[in-house]
């Protein structure tokens, strides 16, 4: 196989330290440092003839099971076993202090302190990239996004509005995108209609904030902001996209609703040019998704933007490796389709000098 130096751009290493003790119930209290339990559980359910459940279960016990590990260097361990000596790891952190689902172990400075020293150990220097994150409700937000960048060296920023923001919340506008611009740096957004949510919001609320044209008026403000839309839009949409189609009618504009031909057309338009997305955990679902991934990126101005990530550890949840993932999508993609969105991309993304491409 050819030498390709795999960057991925969509990991976390969180642990439940760093996840709000009651969420996302606090019956779930008594499974997150045990959950065997949850094993336990699946084969009751099993047995019962409950068989989706238990399988329900089963993902869940993987999760939990990733984060019951006490430090985040077990979680990013774990990851690393996955791939080729030298791949590289867009780390991308998580502050859920304002969620509403109770304390945290430890907060956001001691999350982002921890990754800082991952970055620095000598085994794995070069090859744990970390992202800073805020919710601009917290206190001192940009204190500590500055905090990251200018003295533990962070090389990008990652947000997350289902958290219950919107992506032109002032704090945002007047203070973050500005400083991206000014010190070239890369932004990571949630793009998909799932994943973790402040407790109360309200699903339309949350979908307002995370679709792809929330970020229309910030792509108009910042058009040199690098952003990169994760999960291509995610999983329900591209099911959607491959059961159902699209109506043909050009004029229904309900036909361009779905997040991934959004996405697609907002790419195409040729109005954004440094906004990206990622293929992270969408394409587990491997079998159904990655032929039509694989059209699709004979556009060669979208497959100049799409970028190559996992997203573990969410994608503990699922059977299939990230091992295994990786190299069926490199054979389904081929070597040079492969070095472009896993190598080339995203070094053009983070921002990197043109002798690293």
């Amino acid at each position: 196989m050819a030498d390709i130096e795999i960057t991925n751009c969509h990991t976390h290493t969180f642990t439940n330290r760093h996840v709000p003790r009651d969420y996302p119930h606090p019956f779930l209290r008594l499974f997150k440092n045990r959950p065997w339990l949850i094993l336990v559980l699946s084969v009751i359910f099993q047995g019962l003839g409950q068989a989706d459940f238990a399988a329900k279960l089963r993902r869940l016990h993987r999760f939990q099971r990733e984060g019951a590990h006490g430090r985040q260097s077990e979680v990013l361990d774990g990851m690393m076993r996955q791939y080729p000596g030298g791949t590289r790891f867009v780390v991308l952190p998580m502050d859920m202090s304002q969620m509403d689902h109770g304390p945290l172990a430890a907060d956001l400075r001691a999350q982002h302190d921890e990754l800082a020293a991952l970055a620095a150990e000598p085994r794995r220097k070069g090859l744990v990239i970390p992202f800073a994150t805020l919710h601009p409700e917290a206190p001192g937000a940009m204190a500590e996004v500055r905090r990251c960048v200018e003295q533990l060296g962070f090389r990008g920023i990652k947000i997350y509005p289902r958290l219950g923001f919107a992506p032109d919340h002032r704090l945002l506008m007047q203070e973050l995108y500005p400083y991206a611009v000014a010190h070239d740096l890369p932004i990571m957004t949630h793009c998909s209609r799932g994943g973790v949510a402040r407790r109360r919001l309200d699903q339309t609320i949350g979908d307002r904030y995370c679709e792809p044209n929330a970020y229309l008026g910030v792509l108009h403000e910042f058009p040199k902001l690098r952003l990169c839309l994760a999960h291509f839009g995610g999983n329900q949409d591209w099911a959607d996209y491959v059961d159902n189609g699209l109506d043909p009618d050009p004029d229904n504009r309900m036909a361009r609703r779905n997040w991934q031909v959004m996405i697609r057309d907002m790419i195409g338009s040729g109005l954004y040019p440094n906004l990206y997305t990622d293929i992270s955990y969408t394409l587990f679902q491997f079998e159904d998704f990655v032929p039509f991934l694989r059209l699709f990126l004979e556009d060669k101005g979208l497959a100049q933007r799409v970028l190559f990530g996992s997203d573990h550890y969410m994608t503990r949840q699922e059977a299939l490796s990230e091992r295994a993932v990786c190299f069926r999508l490199r054979v389904a993609l081929g070597e040079d389709m492969f070095r472009q969105i896993a190598e080339t991309n995203p070094a053009v993304w983070l921002g990197e000098p043109a002798e690293v491409l």
